[in-house]
Formats: structure tokens, C-alpha cells, sequence
């Protein structure tokens, strides 16, 4: 069985034309890529060697935050600041990003306020380069972008109105026991068109004709995951705890791996050092 060594990233995941609407998964360990839909239903091994090291300076860290960062960092890139989680918060035009280089090339751009359903029904944002990425990422079955908008603060604030009635979160074990029923995606669009109309509108006036963008011919991307079972119970590794973990892997979804005796979430162990067997 061969071992290869590496920092531990996201998974890398693919859905296009040629791969139908499965989704296709490749384990990435520093400039390593490993297929690994074609493991699903072998058994696999993966040791952490104890190592963390910054994704942006390598510096080696005891702790990793905000996925895969030293401390330093941490505190001083834009990356790790708090609006990247809650993008409404966004003080660039305020001029006190962190890098506005940074933000120029990462928040100064379309993206796309989407509907998915993963463990249920949830609205969400991302980057327009990052779709089906994103919905790949957090094991949606069904994707639908709703509108597009000029930049991260503007579908941050679409997507705080939205959360008044949809929630904006993924129940990450109800998603890992199967697939949501499926939903409506456009029936819901529309009826959401309707009931935000005003609040649409009067974020308009504020940011100017044509921030935002409705998308009322897009269609509901549909996405399958290479699972042979769902577990009945999720019980989850960790490799702080369990720097070794071996079983059969029965499934991906999301960025987790569903092995026979429980489930990881490897972008929660972004550039961990791990050995991996296969």
C-alpha cells in the first residue's frame, strides 16, 4: 500500500460535464493529489506526525486556527479577520481592511447569494468563481444561486435579510446520514422574490442601480456524493486525539471521509502533517 506525506489542505472537489452530477474528491497533501473517489470501499490510514505548520508562513504552530493558520497570522491577515465569516461586517469601504489589496481581489467582486439544501434548506454566499465549489464543500444535494451582487459587504447584508426566516447554517451530522428530501429550490426563489421585494429594494437605493442582480432563469444544480453507506450514528476523529486513524472508507460528502468506525472533517485539520496510506 503506498504512504504519501503531506500538510493536509480542503479536499479538492470537481463537478462538471464529464463527471455527471457526482461529485469528484482528490485528498490534497501539500502539492499531492490523490483520487479518492476510486478508494471508496478500501480500507485507508492516515497518521498525523504530530506537526502543524502555518499555510501562509509555515511557521510550525502547536494550534491551528481559523483552518490552518499560526497565530501570528491569524491576528494579521484579512483572510482570518471576522468578516470573512459574517461578510455583512465588512469595513473595507470604512478603510480599515487589513490588506485592501487583498480585498480588492477577494470582497471587490460579484458574488452570489444561493439557496441550498444539505441537511435542510439554507441561504448562503460565495465568491461567483466558487460555485458548485461551495456547495460541494458543505454536502448540499441541490444548489440554486438566486441573485448576483457587486461585492462581499452587499451579499452579506441579502443574506441577513434572508436569515429572518431561512436558517444559514448545515446540521453537519444530519447531513452525514443521508440526503435532505429533495426541495423546490424555484418554487421557494420566487415566493422569496415576493416576501424581500422591499428589502431588495431599499438595499438598491443605498448601493446603487444594478447591485443587485436577480437570477430568475437559473437552474437548480443537482449534485450526487460517492457514498456506498451513510453511518446510523456519526461519531467523529480527531487527530489531536487519535493521531491515527484507520477503517474502510464507505463514503465522502462534504469535506468529510465516512470510514466504518466513524467520520473526519478534514478541512477542520488544514495543514496538519499526516502519512497516507492507501
Amino acid at each position: 500500500m503506498p504512504t504519501i506525506s503531506g500538510h493536509l489542505n480542503k479536499m479538492v472537489t470537481q463537478l462538471n460535464a464529464e463527471t455527471g452530477a457526482k461529485v469528484q474528491y482528490q485528498m490534497s497533501l501539500d502539492d499531492h493529489l490523490i483520487d479518492l473517489n476510486s478508494l471508496v470501499g478500501k480500507t485507508i490510514k492516515m497518521n498525523y506526525v504530530g506537526e502543524i505548520h502555518c499555510s501562509h508562513c509555515g511557521r510550525k504552530t502547536n494550534k491551528s486556527f481559523s483552518q490552518g493558520y499560526c497565530y501570528p497570522c491569524f491576528k494579521k491577515l484579512p483572510q482570518c479577520d471576522l468578516c470573512i465569516m459574517s461578510p455583512e461586517k465588512c469595513h473595507y469601504h470604512l478603510g480599515t481592511c487589513r490588506d485592501s489589496a487583498w480585498g480588492d481581489s477577494f470582497c471587490m467582486q460579484d458574488h452570489f447569494v444561493y439557496l441550498a439544501n444539505s441537511s435542510a434548506l439554507k441561504v448562503g454566499i460565495t465568491r461567483g468563481t466558487q460555485l458548485p465549489t461551495r456547495w460541494c464543500d458543505q454536502g448540499a444535494t441541490q444548489g440554486l444561486p438566486i441573485f448576483r451582487v457587486k461585492d462581499r459587504l452587499l451579499s452579506g447584508l441579502v443574506e441577513t435579510l434572508f436569515k429572518q426566516t431561512l436558517a444559514d447554517k448545515t446540521n453537519w451530522r444530519a447531513m452525514l446520514k443521508g440526503d435532505a428530501e429533495r426541495i423546490d429550490l424555484t418554487t421557494i426563489r420566487d415566493e422569496l422574490y415576493e416576501q424581500y421585494a422591499e428589502g431588495i429594494q431599499q438595499l438598491e437605493l443605498e448601493h446603487g442601480p444594478g447591485a443587485i442582480v436577480p437570477l430568475p432563469e437559473a437552474e437548480v444544480v443537482e449534485l450526487e456524493y460517492p457514498v456506498l453507506e451513510y453511518p446510523t450514528k456519526v461519531s467523529s476523529f480527531n487527530f489531536d486525539k487519535t493521531p491515527e486513524v484507520e477503517g474502510k472508507l464507505m463514503g465522502i460528502k462534504g469535506q468529510y471521509l465516512l470510514l466504518d468506525g466513524g467520520v473526519i472533517n478534514l478541512r477542520k485539520f488544514s495543514s496538519y502533517h499526516i502519512e497516507f496510506t492507501y
